[in-house]
């Protein structure tokens, strides 16, 4: 049986061999495998249960019930992140022993999508790169995939219209959203900075890192180029060439890393959506998308807009798109705080349906943050 270390066990000089400490890891390790064997065993019977009753295999809300738990009784020396990441991996590999899911994402292979997917997802499920946002959403409402990982919004450019457009083109529910840093790093075979001539960026990678390009490597040209795998790919043939890409980007061109960490905002991040036909149940912290178009009369947004004040229900964000069957007439989306079963939020969707020409729930979904 493995020796329990205590908590001072590393600020204490060991009194005992190399071996004797490598036998109590194989010994814990040998009970690991054990027991990760029983929990697939177990997700394999609860696979069985959800195949008859026809439920979901990706239940974000369960998965979000997992890790608050694992957080509240984490004794350390593990970081609750590190824990969590382990677990969103135990749990991608006991998920595809249920059944093997298929995620889109906008590819190609080593983009932020591809980042996001893998942390919804873990790396034990089919990832499947597609060649755009719109593509994304095709492949899940034609059935080629399971579930979609789309950008939605950035803290700094706003939100992705591409994302927002293919709601009403589509019948996809939204089932999760998750936040992603955005660090950015300069990748080049070039030895310098100074040896570098052109810059290969998207508009958004080039928009967040502007100030940090001007100041260090003012005499290098800026070439268009998406998405951000496809710049380092160009970088990698250009010998003075330079591309700004995230860590999993350079990793999977196989280019090195000249500059770390050159976003212009520390705190950049980025939303996306998991988007299926899931309908999470209550967490009791949830988020509820809603789309809705409005009669060419004066005052229609304040009164719809009233049908959720009225019933205390906190709207996050809202946006505006032209609509596509009509010109000079547009959809509106909205986050607002809790879910669609909740009472208040339900009096205020059936009431915001009275007062639209159409009203349709994107979703409701666990929040990533707290609200």
């Amino acid at each position: 049986m493995p020796r329990r270390l205590g908590n001072n066990a590393m600020s204490e000089p060991s009194k005992r061999s190399l071996d004797a400490v490598r036998q109590d890891i194989d010994g814990i390790d040998s009970t690991l495998v054990q027991l990760l064997s029983k929990r697939v065993e177990l997700a394999q019977e609860i696979g069985l249960i959800k195949g008859l009753d026809g439920k979901p295999f990706f239940t974000p809300e369960r998965e979000r019930a997992i890790y608050e738990k694992l957080a509240s009784i984490n004794p350390g020396p593990l970081q609750t992140r590190q824990l969590i990441g382990i677990f969103r991996e135990i749990i991608s590999a006991a998920r595809a022993a249920e059944k093997p899911l298929r995620a889109a994402f906008w590819g190609p292979m080593g983009t932020f999508s591809h980042l996001a997917t893998v942390q919804a997802f873990g790396s034990s499920t089919d990832l499947q790169a597609r060649e755009s946002i719109s593509d994304v959403f095709l492949s899940v409402d034609h059935g080629e995939a399971d579930y979609g990982v789309v950008p939605v919004e950035n803290a700094i450019a706003g939100v992705v219209p591409e994302t927002l457009d293919m709601f009403p083109q589509t019948n996809v529910k939204i089932c999760a959203e998750l936040y992603l840093p955005i660090e950015h790093h300069l990748v080049s075979t070039a030895p310098t900075l100074a040896e570098v001539k052109r810059v290969y960026a998207g508009p958004q990678p080039f928009g967040q890192c502007r100030k940090w390009l001007r100041a260090n490597i003012p005499q290098a040209e800026i070439v268009d180029v998406m998405p951000t795998a496809r710049a380092a790919e160009m970088a990698l043939q250009d010998k003075e060439g330079a591309a700004i890409a995230n860590r999993l980007g350079a990793e999977t061109v196989g280019i090195s890393i000249l500059a770390e960490h050159i976003q212009d905002q520390p705190n950049n991040r980025t939303r996306f959506l998991v988007v299926g036909f899931n309908e999470p149940a209550k967490t009791g912290r949830d988020k509820t998308s809603l789309m809705f178009n409005l009669r060419n009369r004066p005052g229609e947004l304040y009164h719809a807009l009233g049908a959720l004040f009225e019933q205390g229900v906190n709207l996050m964000m809202i946006e505006s798109r032209p609509a596509q069957r009509a010109s000079f007439e547009y959809m509106f989306f909205c986050d607002c705080v809790g879910h669609r079963g909740d009472e208040n939020v339900g009096r205020a969707i059936e009431a915001l349906k009275d007062l639209t020409l159409e009203a349709t729930v994107l979703g409701s979904y666990p929040s990533a943050d707290s609200v």
